[in-house]
């Protein structure tokens, strides 16, 4: 997946912008973002505080290698299985 070159902290201060009451179509202007960029983050990050940005940030990067550590440990059961069942 493609790294976001906003920061959550960068990425709440445009959100908080706009909740101040700064016109949306200026926000995307000035930071060079699309309009479904903009609501695509407000949908995920809205409401959101720095610390729960990053929070939310090391919860999906755990949340990642749990998922590759759950996959390589499946792989290998599935091994072990295919090598018992030929000896059997």
């Amino acid at each position: 997946m493609r790294q976001s070159k906003f920061t959550e902290t960068q990425i709440g201060a445009m959100l908080k912008e706009a909740d101040a009451g700064r016109p949306v179509n200026e926000i995307w202007q000035k930071f060079g973002i699309s309009s479904a960029t903009y609501y695509k983050w407000k949908a995920k990050y809205g409401g959101l505080e720095a610390s729960d940005l990053k929070r939310l940030r090391e919860l999906e990067h755990e949340n990642s290698r749990l998922k590759r550590l759950y996959a390589d440990l499946s792989l290998e059961n599935a091994a072990l299985k295919d090598v018992i069942a030929k000896k059997l």
